[in-house]
């Protein structure tokens, strides 16, 4: 059976950590997504491996006054099927898609 196509909050998402955006409010700005859907698929993402994730030092959150961020980083597994993904993406429109920056 062949592997299901991503959606394009999912691509927006991968596309968002590619180009360096690291955790959910900095994805939410990047893709205009609300993190209803960004939290959601980001779990999923990681579940499947294509993303992992760690929760940054507590105390750099309290100097900065805020709550600690989780950051997110695409896996090497995410990162090929991102490109996978992109070159569809390409072929069926025609065009050439970059994936990163």
């Amino acid at each position: 059976m062949a592997r299901r196509r991503l959606g394009t909050s999912t691509l927006a998402i991968l596309r968002a950590l590619a180009d360096g955006h690291r955790y959910g409010f900095d994805m939410m700005d990047a893709t205009d997504l609300p993190g209803g859907t960004v939290y959601p698929a980001l779990a999923k993402l990681e579940k499947d491996k294509l993303v992992s994730s760690r929760w940054e030092d507590p105390t750099v959150a309290q100097e900065e006054k805020r709550p600690p961020r989780r950051y997110y980083k695409l896996s090497s597994a995410g990162e090929r099927r991102l490109r996978t993904e992109l070159s569809w993406l390409a072929g069926v429109a025609g065009t050439t898609v970059r994936t990163g920056s």
